[in-house]
């Protein structure tokens, strides 16, 4: 097989040698300009989108003292304006209108900056981006309003119990180590306690952005034209970044001193579950990479077959996941951390848990390192194909990695509910109760002595390390998915793989069951057989995913779904066992109990989601035919028993039938015989409870039609009163799947997100959370509008969207020729924009058949049409769906208030309806009410079944 060989860096560069797959077309560039700004160039002449990424060594660790979140508030306020672009959000909004997307965030010890664009609008793309580093301006008054951002975000994440247990690890660290620091930044520490210090804010600012020095800058820049091209584009527009020679931030060494090892941490979290995390500090593995000691020891820490820690401690029902690797965001520290979902029986068994891990880890220490074990993750046959870089085996690293795990150095947190009323102190930035504990050594070795007697042992040989690499001969072209192979049982579907030429394959298996949602019990027993499926193969599949080959077993809206995907091998023999397990299917109820008490707690969680979250819920169950009420739910599934389960299945799987999918490195012969082993290991098994259906039995999603000329309104109070934030969606109903349709929505949506996002978010500063985009449920179009705010209420808020919309009619009326075509244009590449890889190009053809549309050509049939557009029909099409009073108008607004909206809660469920609008208070008794569209499966040639 052809060995990775290097790329020979140009000449007036520093000699770097790249690293890369011969497969590998591209052309790398190593410059560095004048003013000391490193830079890599790529050259692509096959992409579509161009892209560009700026790290500067500048991060929240650099934030002086008393003012918390600048670094990050700086990443914020650098997307607004420049000197040579002063129109604010222009470099978003020219991003957005050609087909890209942009971001930014702030880590410990670094700021990233990354876009990407249509390759024609590359220049002028890049050319506002530098703009960020060279002279951006910062008025007075987008500062204070974008504080009001920062501070939306903050109170985003007050109540999720991932940052506040982030914070809590940081706050048990060294209080001079800047480690210890609240990074996010908040109302009160970048305008209240500056004022009271008499700092003004935006003048520490611009004190604080004179630390972007061009030396400690890296740039990386893809594009489609040639290096010297990309080379001379980054000169032009990088040049003029100031070098004023910054040192980088070193971090004053690790975090932790002995005070803050070996702890017990028990901590109060917001959601259902218990949690525990066993975390060490060690030395991170960035500096010995090649190595990678990190990636050996997660493999077998965190491995999930028989011998391991997590298969005892789930079969003796103490947890539902265990995962284990490295995190560090630092060059100078970093923490190993093994963490798990524990259940109520776990939670009585943690210290037999923790003594558990500290008995493998002994194991590892006396069995030694493995060369064989790090073969199967490093595999040099592999380099080309796989993710992994060629690695050296140095088992003195991974051994000193596995001492550093020691019970002298644990931290370890423990969350649950249960410790209410027992903690004795509160995180100070988000409140989190929390109370510590010493464990020392002596404790554990007491704890690893009372430890579960199973037997823990290294994993087998993976039988899953693909052999044959070989790809497969095409000889017909297949251009679009065919039907292979239809019977009364299955229809079976193929595509070979055309473009990528990789030995991997991707097989989807639809089980439509009619009687998988017809009630809240059918929908809940479902979702746990599905659940249990997973849970049975767990051990089993474990070293396929290991290898490179994927599953997937998830609930449909019609039954249940298996994918696989990955190289294509050793695919039958998982596919096989997935399928035996699924022919041969038992209820065991130690591992119901166990599943049924974890989805108890995610339904009870629903009420902790974010409030945008929930409203996004409830216009999907005011919407759908056959969507049932999380309450509805949560009674069903507390009632079911692990029998009651076993005696719904038989009545479940009577009524199947089997729609696959395979593409990829196959021949159309072997394809027809899965579906066939498929068939027959389904529905040919001995004591298969799976039965053929009828044609009549087929299920299909419907979707309410709302009413023209009339705005809906629900009105709900917040499920978590403690939240906030306040949300509103407002929901506009346009079109069935139509290509005509279709392409005017989309280009009013693409001229439309950012305007939107400028004037209610980044103007109006309503909330952090606020975007306009499309929405489909089922073939359905729509347009959305989601905003989540603290400052104002979810009636202001849809008012506000009102006159966004409003205000946006004279935008489109007046819409320019020249505007038209560019919009137009940049929606033609973005549509014209290549699969990137086999799993895009599957999920988009099986999105098609899903549907029932099976518009395999949907993309040259749109852009052909978006070609022929006029401006004047586009006009005409807002008039006549979007703009605020159009007479084809169909609204929902969805509107869900915190406790802290709770009296214009009361006010607005109080005032009368005004003209042509319904106020919804049940919703199944609005959904009976309204006609229903008709399902995109039904009609002749869509059928997908006799």
């Amino acid at each position: 097989m052809a060995a990775a060989v290097a790329a020979p860096a140009a000449a007036g560069s520093r000699d770097v040698e790249f690293i890369r797959a011969r497969s590998d077309k591209r052309e790398y560039r190593r410059v560095v300009l004048p003013n000391a700004l490193e830079i890599l160039l790529i050259s692509d002449p096959d992409t579509d989108k161009a892209a560009a990424c700026m790290e500067v060594e500048v991060g929240s660790f650099s934030d002086p003292e008393g003012l918390e979140g600048l670094a990050h508030f700086l990443e914020h306020m650098l997307f607004y304006a420049s000197e040579k672009y002063p129109g604010e959000d222009e470099y978003k909004k020219y991003i957005t209108e050609h087909g890209g997307s942009c971001n930014a965030y702030t880590s410990s010890e670094t700021t990233n900056f990354y876009f990407d664009v249509n390759v024609d609008n590359f220049e002028e793309a890049l050319d506002r981006f530098a703009q960020f580093f060279i002279k951006p301006l910062m008025s007075q008054d987008a500062v204070l309003r974008e504080i009001k951002a920062v501070d939306s975000e903050h109170k985003k994440n007050l109540l999720s119990d991932g940052w506040r247990m982030y914070q809590l690890q940081k706050h048990l660290a060294s209080k001079d180590h800047p480690y210890h620091k609240f990074s996010t930044g908040s109302l009160e520490t970048l305008e209240i306690k500056p004022k009271g210090r008499d700092l003004d804010i935006r003048h520490e600012l611009l004190k604080f952005y004179e630390n972007y020095s061009a030396n400690l800058m890296h740039l990386v820049v893809y594009g489609k034209e040639s290096l010297d091209c990309i080379q001379g584009l980054v000169d032009r527009l990088f040049s003029d970044i100031k070098n004023t020679d910054q040192r980088s931030f070193k971090c004053p060494s690790h975090p932790l001193s002995e005070e803050h090892l070996q702890l017990l941490v028990k901590a109060l979290p917001i959601e259902e579950g218990d949690y525990l995390r066993i975390i060490w500090p060690i030395t991170p593995s960035i500096q010995f990479y090649k190595e990678g000691p990190c990636h050996y020891l997660s493999h077998l820490i965190g491995h999930e077959g028989e011998g391991s820690i997590f298969h005892i401690i789930k079969e003796l029902g103490w947890a539902m996941n265990l995962m284990a690797g490295e995190s560090t965001d630092s060059t100078e520290y970093s923490f190993f951390s093994i963490s798990m979902r524990l259940t109520d029986a776990g939670h009585e068994h943690v210290e037999d848990i923790v003594g558990l891990i500290f008995k493998y880890l002994v194991l590892l220490k006396e069995d030694g390192v493995h060369e064989w074990i790090f073969n199967e993750l490093f595999p040099p046959e592999e380099w080309l194909v796989g993710s992994a870089l060629p690695s050296k085996y140095a088992p003195q690293r991974i051994m000193m990695i596995l001492d550093q795990l020691s019970p002298e150095r644990v931290r370890i947190f423990w969350e649950s509910k249960k410790f209410e009323g027992s903690t004795t102190s509160a995180e100070p930035w988000y409140n989190t109760s929390y109370s510590v504990e010493n464990v020392i050594p002596s404790v554990i070795q007491q704890w690893i002595q009372k430890a579960p007697t199973e037997k823990l042992h290294l994993p087998e040989p993976n039988m899953f390390i693909p052999k044959d690499l070989a790809l497969k001969e095409v000889n017909e072209k297949v251009t679009f998915p065919k039907v292979l192979r239809k019977t009364p049982l299955s229809q079976l579907w193929y595509k070979p793989d055309l473009l990528f030429s990789t030995p991997k394959v991707h097989v989807i298996i639809d089980f439509h069951c009619p009687l998988s949602s017809h009630s809240p019990e059918a929908y809940v027993s479902t979702d746990l057989f599905v659940d249990l499926l997973v849970d049975y193969l767990n051990a089993y599949a474990f070293d396929a995913q290991i290898a490179g080959l994927y599953y997937s077993i998830y609930l449909t809206s019609a039954g249940f779904q298996v994918s696989l995907g990955g190289y294509n091998d050793k695919m039958r023999v998982l596919l096989n066992a997935i399928l035996k397990q699924i022919a041969n299917f038992e209820v065991k109820p130690n591992r119901f109990s166990a599943l049924k008490e974890t989805t108890v707690k995610d339904y009870q969680n629903f009420n902790f989601r974010q409030p945008h979250s929930q409203a996004s819920f409830y216009v999907s169950l005011i919407l759908e035919d056959k969507k049932w009420p999380v309450p509805e739910k949560l009674e069903a599934l507390s009632k079911l028993e692990s029998d009651s389960l076993a005696k719904f299945l038989p009545n479940l799987l009577s009524k199947t039938f089997l729609e696959c999918y395979i593409q990829g490195n196959i021949e159309p012969s072997e394809a027809k015989s899965i579906a066939q082993e498929i068939e027959d290991t389904i529905f040919n098994t001995p004591n298969t409870m799976f039965k053929s259906m009828s044609p009549s039995q087929y299920l299909t999603e419907r979707v309410i039609m709302l009413e023209d000329e009339l705005k809906c309104y629900y009105q709900i109070e917040g499920l978590n009163q403690k939240n906030e934030n306040s949300s509103v969606i407002q929901y506009i109903q346009v079109h069935q799947d139509d290509a005509s349709s279709n392409i005017k929505l989309q280009l009013f949506s693409l001229i439309a997100s950012q305007p939107a996002f400028n004037q209610l978010r980044t103007v109006e500063q309503l909330g952090y959370i606020t975007r306009l985009s499309l929405r489909s449920d089922y073939g359905v179009w729509a347009l959305q509008v989601v905003i989540q705010s603290t400052v104002k209420d979810p009636s202001y808020l849809d008012a506000r969207v009102d006159e966004f919309f409003k205000m946006f009619e004279s935008k489109i009326h007046e819409l320019s020729d020249k505007d038209f075509k560019r919009n137009v244009k940049s929606l033609i590449d973005s549509k014209l924009e290549k699969f990137k890889n086999l799993w895009e190009e599957s999920h988009f053809y099986w999105g098609e058949i899903g549907a029932g549309t099976l518009k395999f050509d949907r993309v040259e049939s749109e852009v052909a049409l978006l070609r022929e557009l006029k401006k004047e029909e586009f006009i005409a099409f807002f008039d006549q769906y979007i703009k605020l009073d159009a007479p084809q108008r169909r609204t929902v607004s969805v509107q869900v208030f915190s406790g802290n909206h709770s009296a214009e809660f009361k006010k607005a469920v109080a005032e009368a309806d005004p003209p042509k609008t319904y106020r919804i208070t049940d919703i199944f008794g609005f959904k009976r009410s309204r006609p229903l569209y008709s399902s995109l499966k039904g009609g002749p040639g869509r059928i997908t079944m006799d």
